[in-house]
């Protein structure tokens, strides 16, 4: 799963020397097109002061309610290793001078702030909060920054505090002492930014961490220091091109992978079972007390032919930490070198076993199938074709933001040998399990979500259909056209496949 959130708002605020005379401490940006990070010293006079260093500090927010959501459905795991959220600020060259060679820091905010209504980056003649000095306004009454800046810093739960750099958090290990100020080296000064926050918004979730959201640095040393940095422009959530907007992407490995269709002998694989009531994923009720089957070993798995029979525990099936409503697993392998089977596999390569899925006393049968398990195939040279026809089978024309789809993904070797039939069959699709989506503008060919072969966040399921992945359509910045694409990772080769029938306009 891979999903991106904008920003819900975002600002900067600046004590900016003014035409010598006053700072701007009191002004607001929170419309403006761009987020400029920058330090400048004793690059101007302020008359009657000797402090002349100028700098700026960025502020911004995200619904986090939407990971919460995920989280309490059951979509995410944020205790599971491929939990992860990052900041990106995508950055915006207009003909200025970039700084090169410095550290840029993030804290989440210990206090609330507004965005405001100010445009002026030129002459900062907009006032209002959030800036320098004020936070918000409450009740029409300001609420001051606890230092002018925002950076009165400390550990979680002290008081009197802006930003947050530390604290115990408490997870499914214990408790531990956490750094909360990620930090991003940039090297040419052109780089997007991009920081880890993956600790940041699951203490958040848990109500560890206020949700304020984050405020963004130079760090200490480089704000400290007698050097300019001017300036670093990243686009802000008004920005024109809506793709370069703030964001926090979530990634996560949601992918389950069923063998139903492609079971081999002495590799351990996995077999589902999915439970549906009037079309919704619903836990199997079993007995007169109406008893739901639910976590570990919740019931058997018989695999027969002839004489062959063997039982495999089930359980209610698990993403991260999470039960699946309504979906069972059994993963084991069957040896090619069983007595009872091995003349038979020799022979024909393949055996079709019964499969009954039944209480754990064998007295209620839930489902009776059969599979089809295959010899290993073995060769002296790599054989994978790469003549593949990819299909995306139920795209609609267009989708709304707030849609959540299951895209399904027929999959076929066209230099296949074709088995010709007496009788008509539906063609199954071959199944690739490191098979992986993207996301590209279809006019601007600009990656919008690239394949993710690191956290597995854009990783195909594969079931007894096909395979499948669920994508949140409110990704994609709205009123644009958008393609699929598809890499599929074997034998070595990475296969990218760009003409999948894909094309779905966002309204």
């Amino acid at each position: 799963m891979y999903r991106i959130l904008s920003a819900s708002k975002d600002t900067y605020i600046t004590n900016k020397i003014i035409n010598k005379s006053f700072r701007a401490t009191d002004s607001n940006v929170g419309q403006a097109g761009t987020l400029d990070l920058f330090k400048l010293y004793n690059e101007n006079t302020l008359t009657g002061s000797s402090e002349q260093t100028e700098l700026t500090r960025l502020l911004l927010q995200f619904d986090l309610g939407k990971v919460s959501q995920m989280q309490d459905e059951g979509k995410i795991d944020i205790n599971d290793s491929t939990f992860k959220c990052f900041v990106t600020l995508h950055d915006v060259y207009g003909g200025q001078a970039t700084p090169s060679n410095f550290d840029a820091i993030l804290f989440p905010l210990s206090q609330s702030f507004d965005e405001g209504s100010g445009y002026d980056i030129s002459g900062f003649r907009d006032i209002g909060a959030v800036n320098y000095v004020t936070a918000s306004f409450v009740s029409g009454s300001p609420v001051l920054w606890n230092i002018p800046g925002a950076m009165a810093s400390g550990s979680l739960g002290d008081e009197l505090i802006d930003v947050i750099v530390s604290g115990s958090l408490s997870g499914p290990s214990g408790t531990s002492s956490q750094s909360l100020s990620p930090v991003q080296r940039f090297i040419t000064g052109e780089e997007d930014l991009l920081i880890d926050v993956t600790t940041i918004v699951s203490g958040t979730i848990t109500s560890q961490i206020p949700d304020n959201g984050f405020l963004i640095a130079l760090s200490g040393s480089f704000e400290n220091n007698e050097r300019s940095y001017f300036v670093k422009r990243f686009a802000s959530r008004d920005a024109s091109n809506t793709a370069i907007r703030p964001k926090l992407i979530i990634k996560y490995d949601d992918s389950l992978h069923d063998n139903h269709e492609d079971f081999t002998f002495d590799l351990t694989s996995s077999l589902y079972l999915n439970n549906f009531q009037q079309g919704i994923a619903t836990n199997i009720v079993s007995g007169l007390a109406a008893t739901e089957l639910t976590g570990q070993d919740a019931m058997i798995l018989k695999i027969e032919s002839g004489s062959f029979k063997k039982t495999f525990d089930v359980s209610q099936a698990e993403r991260g930490e999470n039960r699946l409503e309504g979906v069972y697993s059994s993963s084991f392998a069957i040896s090619s070198f069983e007595t009872a089977l091995r003349s038979h596999i020799l022979s024909s390569g393949s055996i079709t076993f019964d499969e009954v899925w039944t209480s754990s006393d064998e007295s209620i049968t839930y489902l009776s199938s059969s599979i089809v398990i295959k010899n290993n195939q073995r060769t002296a040279f790599d054989n994978f074709h790469q003549n593949l026809l990819v299909t995306v089978t139920n795209l609609n024309d267009s989708y709304k933001a707030g849609d959540i789809i299951k895209i399904r993904v027929f999959s076929e070797d066209r230099d296949r040998a074709v088995v010709f039939k007496k009788l008509p069959r539906e063609k199954k699709s071959q199944l690739y399990h490191r098979m992986h989506y993207r996301v590209r503008d279809f006019q601007t060919d600009d990656i919008i979500i690239d394949f993710d072969t690191t956290s597995n966040s854009t990783r195909l399921s594969t079931d007894s259909n096909g395979m499948y992945f669920e994508f949140y359509v409110d990704s994609l910045p709205k009123g644009r056209t958008y393609v699929f694409d598809f890499l599929i990772k074997k034998a070595g080769f990475d296969t990218i496949i760009t003409d999948a029938a894909s094309k779905f306009r966002v309204d």
